[in-house]
């Protein structure tokens, strides 16, 4: 039987003092009659009316099912006093929080956290605490090493995303402390990145306000070590133990993240349970990109989090329990696919081969189930007309968007299957092996999984971006999870470049990056791929059952 909704009393304003006597502001909604209700908290660095409506269901909506939600602005941010130093302050105010929140009239004391992103990585900093009314979370789409899942992936800084980023917050951090001429430049920067400038990654207007945020400190700190340790929830999380619902989407740039986190929880007695969409980081839709995923792709993640939250705040049985832990959709088969575990097949093997000619037009390139003759493609990066990046996880907009004109260009390789005999389900991690060379100290690959279909277009599944510093004969490229079915009739393509900017850094050819990386010190670059039985680049594919 549906219970119908409980009326909502108007929205409050509510503070609290942190231990070091910092003024926080939170909005509270909660049901007009009956309770006590338990507790949902949200702690976040956008202004709290925002609230994550991007993703999710208003409060009120929560509250209008028997809770009372606290959206809450973190120090330094929205309404909330105190310096905002980011990420490095959130334990010990998620503690505090919790203290607080746990207290409220009208509560039962327990309480649970929702929230992506930023917010998903409040939620784990709060953990850390081990606060006793603390019972279940929701985090989604965050990161758990904030190097390698927000800010570098493989080496390369994320330039568009990072950039774009760190505008939006030092924005809020020059609101939030008056200057409002610093708030203007840095909101007109953020409509147009300025990323082709003398010093791409170092903008003017980074230059004269980047003190506002993160973004030079992070543009400094390229290697792992202290500075990310210092911020990232992995360096935290040793002996929590939480039921946790993990969200995450195919196109999000912080996947990698969503996975590691789920896979450091994965021994806990508690239970992990794992959801991923077709989704790019905002908003959680059926279109994305270039593709309609079908109905099923609609999110359900609030009704979903509801029946999570019943079950452990309210002790009802939802049937959340007996559901798969890990349920993952199947991009090209428009459904959800449920597994006890992380997929791991054994990898299958395609190996790349062509007459050289892989560059220059698409029918050249090949992918074969095993190695053939030796051969060599060379493609030419020229900063004066880098490879653009499109879609995807780290290009905006994000998403599968049809790359058949990017691949058409002379400095993207592409190797194609023949079109397939019978579907193909891929579940699972994947990863290339590429040899490769440059005629310059250091260069990039970019590399792009595809789906061809019969009507030509060209639909990304996956892709990954490295940065080479130094020579190998074979460079391990892994690439981003996925779940998908590749119809029969279509063919798997595999697409590299030398760059894909400004989505990534560009590698001008010299080894410079950040404040260091001047565009008159860009080089052309000529890169090598070789393949064949004495160089066998190939691409691993977890090849699923149906």
């Amino acid at each position: 039987m549906t219970v119908p909704p409980l009326r909502v009393a108007p929205c409050e304003t509510a503070t609290m003092r942190t231990r070091d006597g910092v003024r926080l502001v939170a909005s509270i909604w909660r049901p007009v009659e009956g309770g006590p209700y338990p507790v949902l908290l949200m702690r976040q660095p956008y202004g709290r009316a925002i609230a994550s409506t991007v993703t999710y269901a208003h409060p009120s909506w929560y509250a209008s099912r028997g809770y009372v939600v606290v959206i809450q602005d973190v120090r330094g941010r929205g309404d909330s006093d105190g310096r905002f130093d980011m990420l490095a302050q959130e334990v010990a105010d998620g503690a505090d929080t919790l203290d607080w929140a746990s207290r409220l009239p009208g509560t039962t004391g327990a309480v649970g956290m929702y929230g992506f992103s930023y917010q998903g990585m409040t939620q784990l900093f709060a953990a850390s605490s081990r606060h006793p009314a603390l019972k279940a979370l929701a985090p989604a789409m965050l990161a758990y090493d904030i190097r390698d899942d927000i800010a570098y992936e493989n080496g390369a800084l994320r330039l568009n995303g990072v950039m774009g980023w760190a505008i939006q917050l030092a924005a809020e951090g020059a609101r939030h402390a008056g200057d409002a001429a610093a708030q203007e430049a840095l909101f007109a920067a953020s409509r147009h990145l300025p990323v082709n400038g003398a010093v791409p990654a170092w903008p003017d207007v980074i230059g004269r306000f980047g003190h506002y945020g993160h973004y030079p400190d992070w543009l400094d700190h390229p290697e792992p070590g202290p500075f990310w340790d210092r911020i990232s929830p992995r360096s935290y999380l040793a002996g929590v133990d939480l039921p946790m619902l993990h969200i995450g989407g195919w196109f999000d740039g912080m996947l990698s993240g969503t996975l590691a986190c789920h896979r450091a929880l994965a021994g806990a007695t508690s239970t992990q349970k794992l959801r991923i969409g077709p989704w790019v980081h905002i908003p959680w839709s059926r279109r994305v990109g270039d593709v309609d995923f079908g109905p099923a792709a609609d999110s359900a993640m609030d009704r979903l989090q509801l029946r999570w939250f019943d079950h452990w705040l309210k002790g009802i049985d939802t049937g959340v329990m007996a559901e798969p832990d890990i349920s993952l959709f199947e991009m090209g088969g428009g459904r959800w696919r449920d597994f006890a575990a992380w997929p791991a097949p054994v990898p299958r093997a395609l190996y790349l081969a062509s007459g050289g000619l892989a560059g220059m037009t698409p029918v050249d390139g090949t992918l074969a189930a095993a190695p053939g003759a030796p051969g060599e493609d060379r493609i030419v990066l020229d900063p004066w007309r880098p490879t653009p990046s499109l879609g995807g996880h780290a290009g905006y907009p994000g998403g599968p968007i049809d790359r058949a004109a990017l691949d058409g260009r002379s400095d993207v390789a592409t190797y194609t299957t023949p079109a397939l005999a019978r579907d193909l389900h891929l579940a699972g991690d994947v990863a290339a092996e590429i040899a490769c060379s440059a005629d310059q100290p250091s260069h990039d690959l970019s590399l792009v999984l595809s789906d061809v279909r019969p009507d030509g277009r060209v639909i990304p599944l996956t892709q990954s971006h490295v940065r080479i510093d130094r020579a190998a004969e074979i460079v391990r490229v892994p690439m981003r999870a996925l779940c998908a079915k590749v119809a029969a009739g279509h063919a798997l393509r595999l697409s590299i470049a030398a760059a894909a900017f400004p989505a990534y850094e560009l590698n001008g050819g010299t080894g410079a990056r950040g404040r260091a990386a001047r565009a008159v010190d860009q080089r052309v670059t000529t890169v090598a791929i070789r393949h064949g039985r004495a160089s066998p680049s190939r691409l691993l594919l977890p090849v699923a059952e149906g």
